[in-house]
């Protein structure tokens, strides 16, 4: 059935998907946002030109818009997730709430911020989340503010605030496919365009599992929870059904881009200090997807071979400035000579 929904932020990385999505159901739809991103959104669209932190001054013009339900596409603070809930008391009867899985335990688990056994995965929805809040605090110096104030614990919370609109959480995997401005899959695929005949990884994290999602499909899932009802009150994860091993991981993109190196296992007794990151690899960060399956009957459309594949050609049609200590080919070389494989 087709309904009013008004997205804040919809013109972003996933966003635009969303946008997509809600139209080719027959939704009216007006986009809240600041009109720094340039947009294929048509002339069907409403857009409310506007700073989130300021949205309880476009009060009046969101009230004569008339949502039934709104998608937060943009909600990263307490601060923001309260004041949406003040201005669409009243004018909205239910809004989705955008998270992430970053809120669950085995995150700060992973990243050795807390003691005590690896957490059991996958891991639904009623699994223990983080005791310390906002995750990103203190990494540097010049955060922003939204960075530093940054937690989607406390976003979920001010969101289900009483009173306020009825709520939806998707909590969302690493999400990969164009446009990402983190462009995940490039460490490795720079490498196979460079014709690297091999791929290192430390054996710990060569086992290692994330997961993740197509750009696309994760929208997909985003617009399933917004036109079903059913989804009212419920907190869903979002993300493939079988997330790889990094190895695995690795592979996939290879295929995609059509390199036919090998991957080498290094074990840990022989990887260099220098390039150890200060993870756990045995807390792999991996959800169970299967309620909203379930429940909404969701199914990605798009899929990992398509997405990779998508995802690579914008990569290398947009390719990024790079920091050339990141792909130090020299100090491969070396390793794979002391592992007794000479390169090539």
């Amino acid at each position: 059935m087709a309904d009013r929904i008004l997205v804040l932020g919809g013109t972003g990385f996933i966003g635009r998907h969303v946008v997509a999505g809600l139209a080719a159901g027959g939704h009216t739809i007006a986009v809240f946002h600041r009109g720094h991103t340039p947009s294929d959104m048509d002339g069907s669209v409403h857009r409310v030109l506007g700073d989130r932190r300021s949205i309880g001054d476009h009060a009046a013009e969101l009230r004569t818009f008339r949502p039934r339900v709104v998608i937060d596409m943009i909600g990263y603070t307490e601060v923001e997730a309260r004041t949406a809930v003040e201005t669409l008391r009243g004018i909205a009867e239910r809004t989705v709430v955008v998270s992430s899985q970053d809120v669950y335990r085995g995150f700060d688990r992973f990243r050795r911020l807390v003691p005590g056994p690896v957490e059991p995965v996958p891991y639904g929805e009623e699994a223990p989340l983080r005791e310390r809040m906002y995750p990103y605090r203190g990494r540097d110096e010049g955060q922003d503010t939204w960075v530093r104030d940054y937690d989607k614990i406390l976003v979920e919370q001010a969101s289900r605030e009483e009173g306020g609109p009825a709520v939806t959480v998707l909590r969302l995997p690493m999400v990969y496919g164009p446009g990402d401005r983190q462009h995940r899959t490039l460490p490795y695929l720079k490498r196979m365009d460079d014709d690297r005949p091999a791929i290192l990884l430390e054996e710990g994290q060569a086992q290692w599992r994330w997961t993740r999602g197509y750009a696309g499909d994760v929208a997909a899932a985003i617009v399933r929870a917004a036109d079903d009802d059913r989804a009212t009150g419920r907190t869903y994860n979002v993300g493939e059904e079988d997330p790889l091993t990094e190895a695995g991981w690795v592979r996939a993109i290879g295929r995609a881009a059509g390199w036919d190196g090998r991957i080498v296992i290094v074990p840990a007794g022989h990887w260099p200090a220098s390039r150890t990151t200060a993870v756990d690899w045995t807390q792999s960060l991996v959800a169970d997807t299967s309620r909203i399956r379930r429940e909404l009957g969701f199914e990605e459309t798009v899929g990992r071979e398509e997405g990779l594949r998508r995802t690579i050609e914008w990569e290398r049609e947009n390719p990024p400035l790079l920091d050339p200590a990141q792909f130090d080919y020299a100090a491969d070389d070396r390793l794979l000579e002391r592992l007794g494989r000479e390169p090539g």
